[in-house]
């Protein structure tokens, strides 16, 4: 944003869309209003004709700058059934939307990818056991030590992680203060390590502690990314990153906060088979823009590269789009009213269905989220 850092208070995330928490703003023929009642009076024209009948007149994703200074929790989302399910169990029991206890804000999934702007490091997916065994023995532990990890696969890490998050406080604590213990002798050999001794740190006694051990740890550099699916566990530790996901609040956590707690729930949506340590890298198209895999029904993130004399020209068919700058400064133009818009570093716009199409030139960086058309047109640079 170009302010500095760190701020008189914690900035944590940058959101732009139209969620029912926090819903942007635009400035719109001269005046700002609210993204969410501009798509209302005119869904069509903001959203297109397609993307509006898809997602019921719905701006579908949530772009997020995401700022960790601090481990977030480590937490799950739940697939479609599951959120349709317990969004309407919630509500026949009379739950309301804001209660701090509620597992199921809304009846939609929550895919979504993140896109590190600094060195970043997450916690994603399950590891094997073997690499647990392994990890374990590296503490001076035998097999012995952990009866539930003679097994193999998905029943024994399903073992394993039923067990951690619904034994009673006084184990949960006794195990995590040992392996706890145990890992910041070996901090210096191994990041696993260092990180279970920083969470400790913070978190004392959290099952969320024995994450780097139980899950892949990842460090991505600037413009690597990570996909999470349904039902993968996760967390977010350190650094800063654009995420783009499905415009969706149905968390469920297990651990390192001091939020909502529901164990038994996130075990009933995790998914317990093991994940290789998968980043994604973007694909280039054209000489300018780099996509990356893994998008979703709801969403596609990208980055527009710009030096003086190169240009991006959108694509003829096109949905609602969001972008940010995040280094130098941008033109965009209408090809159409020929109006332009610059944006500067830490500025993002709305580009509108009902824009036709559009230039951009500058020496930039922009990273941009938009609904992938139902027949993808593809984009290029010149």
């Amino acid at each position: 944003m170009g302010k500095p850092s760190p701020a008189a208070t914690a900035q944590a995330e940058l959101w732009m869309g139209a969620h029912p928490h926090g819903t942007s703003k635009v400035l719109w023929e001269g005046r700002w209003e609210t993204l969410s009642s501009l798509i209302e009076k005119d869904p069509a024209g903001i959203l297109g004709k397609s993307t509006a009948a898809r997602f019921s007149d719905r701006l579908p994703f949530l772009f997020k700058i995401l700022a960790a200074s601090k481990p977030l929790s480590i937490q799950a989302h739940p697939n479609q059934r599951q959120a349709e399910e317990g969004y309407e169990r919630e509500n026949k029991a009379g739950i309301p939307l804001s209660a701090p206890g509620r597992n199921y804000r809304d009846p939609s999934h929550k895919p979504e990818i993140l896109c590190a702007l600094t060195p970043f490091w997450a916690l994603k997916g399950l590891r094997t056991v073997d690499e647990i065994r392994s990890y374990l023995l590296r503490m001076g532990f035998s097999a012995a030590d952990f009866p539930l990890l003679r097994g193999e696969g998905e029943t024994a890490l399903r073992k394993i992680f039923t067990a951690l998050f619904t034994m009673n406080r006084r184990q949960q604590k006794s195990l995590v203060s040992t392996l706890a213990s145990a890992a910041s002798v070996h901090a210096g050999s191994d990041p696993v390590f260092q990180w279970m001794a920083k969470l400790h740190e913070a978190f004392p006694c959290d099952p969320g502690v024995l994450g780097p051990l139980l899950l892949n740890l990842i460090r991505l550099q600037p413009g690597e990314a990570l996909s999470v699916a349904q039902g993968e566990l996760h967390a977010y530790l350190d650094g800063a990153g654009v995420e783009v996901m499905a415009n969706s609040d149905n968390v469920l956590r297990g651990g390192l906060t001091e939020k909502h707690l529901d164990p038994h729930e996130l075990l009933s949506v995790l998914d317990f088979s093991p994940r290789n340590r998968e980043i994604l890298r973007p694909r280039r198209q054209g000489r300018v823009e780099w996509i990356y895999p893994k998008g979703a029904e709801e969403f596609l993130l990208s980055r527009i590269t710009l030096e003086p004399g190169t240009r991006y020209q959108s694509p003829l068919k096109r949905s609602v789009e969001i972008m940010i700058c995040v280094e130098g400064e941008a033109k965009v133009s209408d090809t159409r009213t020929r109006k332009t818009l610059l944006l500067s570093c830490g500025a993002s716009a709305l580009v509108s269905a009902s824009v036709g199409g559009y230039r951009i030139t500058g020496a930039c960086t922009l990273y941009r989220a938009s609904v992938p058309l139902e027949k993808s047109s593809g984009s290029y640079g010149t």
